[in-house]
């Protein structure tokens, strides 16, 4: 009888080790897997190379329309160089575009920009837009590019038909539309946060 309670009592702490080890082995296999997922998000950062490589091109683009534009700068009209003038604005809000979300998205989804933490002339909205944010500096964005562009082709109406300054006006409204519908998902989810945390 001794003996079966040994034999008894000793299967189920056998059972326990086994099923320790599968224990110890299947975290080291979910370790090792999300150590792997967590890693992934350095595929983004040739993406962000090619971005950083965007903005030389818009530099590039810029002083190329500023240089074209030089010889004949005393013979321009009044509206060709608020054209032009309007041209150099559009170039540089698309790189003030491409370099938040450059720099946001770099920090949001890959990894602290540790050269620029104790630089003086670091942006203050460095680390601090979060994807929401970044969200709503986007459209805001382009809804100014829309809207410079937009300007662009009042000052040359001639150029255009009607039906193409229609369309031209319902994209920018769309876009104007979009914003406030961002900040207004933003608003209703920050609400319902606010509420949910009230409510606990």
């Amino acid at each position: 009888m001794a003996e079966a309670r040994k034999l008894f009592s000793f299967a189920p702490q056998q059972g326990d080790d086994m099923s320790q080890d599968d224990q110890k082995a299947g975290a080291k296999v979910e370790h090792g897997l999300e150590g792997l997922i967590y890693a992934s998000r350095w595929l983004m950062a040739p993406l962000y190379l090619g971005l950083a490589a965007a903005l030389a091109i818009l530099v590039i683009t810029f002083f190329r329309e500023l240089v074209m534009a030089i010889p004949g700068l005393y013979e321009m009209e009044e509206k060709e160089i608020i054209l032009l003038v309007l041209t150099l604005i559009d170039i540089s809000l698309a790189g003030n575009l491409v370099l938040i979300i450059l720099f946001s998205g770099y920090e949001n989804f890959v990894s602290k920009i540790e050269a620029a933490h104790d630089d003086v002339d670091r942006p203050e909205w460095m680390g601090t837009l979060d994807f929401s944010g970044l969200k709503i500096k986007l459209v805001a964005s382009i809804v100014a590019i829309s809207a410079i562009h937009l300007l662009k082709i009042f000052m040359n109406l001639d150029s255009y038909t009607p039906a193409s300054i229609q369309w031209y006006v319902i994209i920018h409204l769309t876009f104007v539309g979009s914003g406030i519908g961002f900040a207004l998902m933003d608003w209703i989810e920050e609400k319902a946060h606010k509420v949910a945390k009230d409510g606990h």
